[in-house]
């Protein structure tokens, strides 16, 4: 046994040399479905795929590993930009899920990882609440999940899309506090030693909120959030760090707030138009909409999950969602494929 394993005795076995024989393989870059392909795995990478030769004879190896998927489908893991892994199911609503105990969140994300991994995912962005820990854990085998690109604690102003305090909280919160899945942060000195501490405990890169949300219980969809100063701080410190900063926002003024000061991704932008979508094409910018999630809130599946603060502006971004895709489709955007499901609702994964 190694040093390595007598440490952290959970460390997995070097992966096998796997060949999958007679596969259907899922090629979504050209999307066909090349039928009878064999493909190689070593170290858990795919070294080939090609034609599968025929009459082939499987003869049993102690350096291999030979599977016959004759009428099966073999598809390359899926990948989700937008999720929350420490927005855990068990809680009946979204206040009481912003209001979990931390330690109940951590004993429960394991579960998460594990469904997400089984439901075909094996790479996800977390935009908000994930540890380094639990991405940890899954690097090493520890627990099974897929591969995490983490934004640490979304950055947030005060009263912004990240502060769930209602507005009859009078307690007073200080720069710097971490909310549920937000920090909040105010001015610039504040938000550059945010994004300081978000990449020094272990974030990829950086998440902002730019504009309000269905979920946050005093901000308006149309506000626009940070002023222009604060997101070039943030993305001064991404950019210095070899990352980037993508940016919660809805309507085509918060959206070219945060690109026009630095911001490279856009998550949701249900409520863009043209005009913008053109913008956003031409400056290279992603979009990850994320419209199951607005559709499981509306569901009967979960009856009063929302506030009712909450569900005229999750109607209003539902309704709009579907055009922003062909408007952002038709302009050029690339577009990514997110769902931002919130506790129970993550069962809708495939559904976007």
């Amino acid at each position: 046994m190694t040093a390595e394993r007598l440490v952290k005795p959970w460390k997995l076995q070097p992966q096998k040399f796997y060949v999958f024989k007679n596969a259907n393989v899922v090629e979504p870059v050209t999307g066909t479905i090349p039928p009878n392909r064999t493909v190689k795995i070593s170290a858990g990478l795919i070294t080939s795929v090609t034609p599968t030769e025929k009459d082939y004879i499987i003869v049993p190896s102690t350096s291999e590993t030979t599977i016959d998927l004759t009428g099966k489908y073999l598809c390359p893991g899926l990948i989700d930009n937008h999720v929350h892994i420490s927005a855990v199911p068990g809680e009946k609503n979204l206040g009481d899920l912003f209001g979990l105990d931390v330690t109940i969140s951590t004993i429960r994300q394991p579960y998460v990882c594990q469904q997400m991994l089984r439901r075909g995912f094996t790479s996800v962005r977390d935009c908000g609440g994930a540890s380094l820990a639990i991405k940890e854990a899954i690097n090493d085998g520890l627990i099974q999940g897929p591969r995490l690109f983490i934004a640490g604690h979304a950055l947030t102003q005060t009263g912004g899309h990240g502060d769930p305090r209602g507005p009859h909280n009078h307690n007073d919160c200080c720069g710097g506090t971490v909310m549920a899945l937000g920090r909040l942060c105010d001015g610039v000195p504040e938000c550059i030693k945010a994004a300081r501490e978000e990449l020094r405990t272990g974030a990829d890169f950086i998440k902002i909120m730019a504009g309000g949300g269905v979920a946050s219980p005093t901000d308006k969809l149309e506000n626009v959030q940070f002023t222009p100063e604060e997101v070039r701080a943030i993305s001064t410190v991404a950019k210095n760090s070899n990352t980037y900063v993508t940016a919660h926002a809805y309507t085509p003024r918060s959206i070219r707030h945060a690109v026009e000061n630095g911001a490279t991704g856009i998550e949701h932008g249900n409520l863009i138009d043209e005009d913008t979508a053109k913008y956003m094409a031409e400056r290279d910018i992603f979009l990850t909409p994320t419209l199951i999630t607005y559709a499981e809130m509306a569901s009967p599946d979960f009856p009063g999950f929302l506030p009712i603060e909450s569900e005229k502006k999750n109607a209003e971004v539902l309704e709009a969602g579907i055009r922003s895709l062909e408007i952002a489709s038709k302009a050029g955007v690339t577009i990514c494929f997110g769902t931002d499901l919130l506790g129970p609702l993550g069962i809708a994964q495939t559904k976007e």
